[in-house]
């Protein structure tokens, strides 16, 4: 059953001026427990595809859908709250809060949710030490590396327990070594915990570790390629 789903969906930029059309008609369905990645050059619409999927910009035209639930046109309170209760995000700026512990980041989204504090502590520690960071539960961003930074990031994501995982970029900042680290974890993850990610990314560390590779190409889906 599929637990993403749009319809027809476009975006159009200044409009009124010179129009750039970002997405174009797309309609695609995404099951639970994919691994995925969305792919294409700079300016493809790989990247606009996952913020409409993940209610952060609006469509011009289409809809989406996350688990039956349509999203477009949602108020923009009750949108936050959907956000916050079924859809994880990973960011290549990583967009953690610097006067946070490598923990508070992660318990955040969970306080958000009004989560029990024995919740918060054992979730916060299970998802820390599942990303190797067990001895970094009190370091600060600038305390942690970079590889380090993004699986707090990702921690932070799975924190909520969302239906999904968008992930923008992810590796893009990241060295070989921590990149594949990284993958490694979320592979597992999606594995033995079912978790479903999205990427979108142009890096074929990511790529070759998709199951299913869709291509888009000037704002339009090019390919949609699943592996074995």
């Amino acid at each position: 059953m599929s637990i993403i789903k749009t319809k027809g969906l476009s975006k159009t930029y200044n409009a009124d001026t010179i129009p750039v059309h970002a997405l174009r008609d797309v309609s695609i369905e995404f099951e639970k427990g994919e691994f995925t990645t969305v792919r294409g050059p700079s300016g493809s619409g790989k990247t606009t595809l996952l913020n409409m999927i993940g209610g952060l910009d609006d469509p011009t035209d289409g809809t989406v859908e996350i688990d039956g639930v349509r999203i477009t046109g949602m108020k923009e309170k009750k949108l936050i709250d959907f956000r916050l209760n079924n859809i994880g995000f990973v960011f290549q700026a990583y967009n953690l809060i610097p006067v946070f512990t490598a923990y508070e980041n992660v318990s955040f989204i969970m306080l958000l949710q009004k989560r029990s504090k024995q919740e918060m502590k054992e979730r916060a520690e299970e998802l820390l030490t599942a990303m190797g960071l067990k001895d970094k539960f009190n370091s600060r961003p600038k305390e942690l590396s970079g590889g380090e930074q993004q699986r707090v990031a990702v921690a932070r994501a799975l924190a909520s327990r969302p239906k999904f995982i968008l992930a923008d970029e992810p590796t893009a900042n990241l060295d070989t070594e921590s990149a594949m680290n990284l993958l490694d974890m979320m592979e597992k993850m999606n594995r033995e915990e079912h978790v479903t990610f999205i990427f979108s990314t142009h890096d074929h560390r990511v790529i070759d570790r998709a199951r299913r590779v869709i291509t888009m190409v000037d704002g339009s889906i090019h390919k949609d390629e699943r592996k074995g």
